[in-house]
């Protein structure tokens, strides 16, 4: 019988280093074959956590956010849309109106998208003028046509298609507007220059972004019939990766799922999971996966392992997994059980490249749980997506069942996870700080300027009940 290990049983052995400042390292990472991060974290891809805004502040932040899939396929299309709106150098294919428009539409559109402006264009495309947040601020009537209220073409600055970031700056700047539209020769829109997306771009350098300047975002799909035309949907809305996520991804379904994928759209980055063995690894590898997802059962509100007996612990599966994949090009990302840095540094020492992180992040301000109050305190609502309130959900209803046209013997569900409360926590930028800084500091005691140094050198000592004690506070009174 095999022993199995996890994080709290063992502590990484200090190193001889030559890293001067925890500045000094580097946190690079791959998710993906061909999709590098700033930071080696993935934010879930649970319904109370991952949305469009904690993917939009993931992805400033160098990390990735993955859209849930508990939800129609076209909200889930508009929440990859909304993020990948979110910024650009250029936008592309600007949301527009017709001068028949009214205010109160433009309005709804503005608030929906999260943006603040809108063309307006005639049956040609062509630029009829611009309509900002601003003009329908104090608008007494918002059944009025918005061509009451904008900015009209001729009082406009535009430019040329192929005018430059550093050109568009100056152009903003001498003539004091925020938004700067790009013309084809015969005056229809090709995209969009903001002055707030080249501020972004400058606030936030090590953004992940794709080539045109737009943040990345992932987005989940299952394997149950419907799942082509959601992926399809996803793509369209420019998702830069699917991530094939079932409780049990070393299955049939889940391989049959990766070749139809591969065979309808080609060379999409393609992660796929839950695997918790070296066989999972490289029959998912064999199928065409880009990444492996990594793990059975070891979230903070998952009771797979208790419902079922199956498992393996977290520590141990990355390593065999990380083992099996390693010469192939594919990362392992290592998915749940991280509650702090020191579980995060372990899981990539063992040979993960990036980690997914659910309840840790789900009591930020970004995660679309909701709020309530304990004790004067305030938490948010965190749930496992096999948990019986997320089988239950309104958006469970709308998307997955409505999908495949199931019905559901709720008396014969068996949940896998469990509901619980996370104390609020502020922005997710504080919690991947602490979780970054942390790392920093670890690689400093590997003597590792980078995390593939860090698993180079890692080197494992397993430690007692005793030593775990030792690990943390003791024989004081904290405050």
């Amino acid at each position: 019988m095999r022993e199995g290990l996890t994080f709290d049983d063992v502590l990484l052995v200090p190193k001889r280093s030559a890293v001067a400042s925890r500045r000094d390292v580097s946190t690079a990472t791959r998710l993906t074959r061909h999709i590098t991060l700033h930071i080696p974290i993935v934010s879930a891809n649970m319904d109370t956590v991952t949305e469009s805004d904690m993917a939009i502040a993931m992805a400033r932040e160098g990390g990735i956010g993955i859209i849930h899939r508990f939800m129609s396929p076209q909200r889930q299309a508009a929440e990859v849309a909304r993020v990948k709106r979110g910024e650009s150098y250029v936008v592309e294919n600007p949301l527009t109106l017709p001068p028949t428009a009214t205010l109160r539409q433009a309005q709804q559109l503005m608030e929906e998208q999260g943006i603040g402006g809108i063309l307006i264009v005639d049956g040609e495309r062509k630029l009829v003028g611009i309509l900002t947040t601003r003009d329908v601020l104090f608008a007494e009537d918002l059944e009025q046509p918005v061509t009451t209220a904008m900015t009209p073409q001729e009082r406009l600055i535009t430019a040329p298609v192929g005018t430059s970031i550093e050109e568009a700056k100056r152009i903003l700047r001498e003539h004091r507007i925020e938004k700067l539209p790009l013309l084809n020769e015969d005056g229809t829109v090709h995209g969009l220059i903001t002055s707030k997306d080249i501020v972004k771009r400058e606030k936030y350098p090590h953004a992940t972004r794709d080539s045109k300047g737009r943040l990345r975002v992932g987005a989940a799909i299952g394997v149950r019939p419907g799942f082509l035309e959601r992926a399809r949907l996803l793509l369209e809305a420019g998702a830069d990766l699917l991530v094939i996520d079932i409780a049990h991804g070393h299955s049939d379904n889940a391989i049959r799922a990766i070749r139809e994928i591969r065979r309808e759209f080609g060379d999409v980055e393609l992660v796929a999971g839950n695997v918790a063995t070296a066989q999972g690894v490289r029959d998912l590898i064999e199928a065409g996966v880009d990444a492996v997802k990594v793990g059975v059962g070891p979230g903070s509100i998952c009771i797979t392992r208790l419902v079922t007996g199956f498992g393996v612990p977290q520590l141990s599966a990355i390593m065999e997994c990380a083992q099996a994949a390693r010469g192939t090009g594919v990362p392992i990302i290592a998915d749940g059980g991280i509650r702090n840095s020191g579980d995060l540094t372990k899981a990539l020492a063992a040979g993960a490249s990036s980690v997914m992180v659910g309840s840790l992040l789900a009591g930020t301000t970004e995660s679309p749980g909701i709020i309530v109050i304990r004790g004067g305190r305030r938490y948010k609502v965190v749930r496992g997506m096999a948990s019986l309130g997320a089988a239950f959900s309104r958006q469970r209803a709308e998307g997955e069942y409505a999908e495949t046209g199931q019905e559901i013997d709720w008396e014969k569900v068996v949940p896998e996870g469990v509901e619980a409360a996370v104390p609020y926590q502020g922005p997710v930028s504080d919690v991947l700080a602490q979780l970054i800084g942390g790392l920093r500091s670890a690689l400093s005691y590997a003597g590792a300027f980078t995390i593939e140094e860090l698993q180079a050198n890692a080197e494992f000592i397993r430690i007692t009940s005793a030593g775990q004690r030792e690990s943390g506070p003791h024989d004081v009174e904290l405050l």
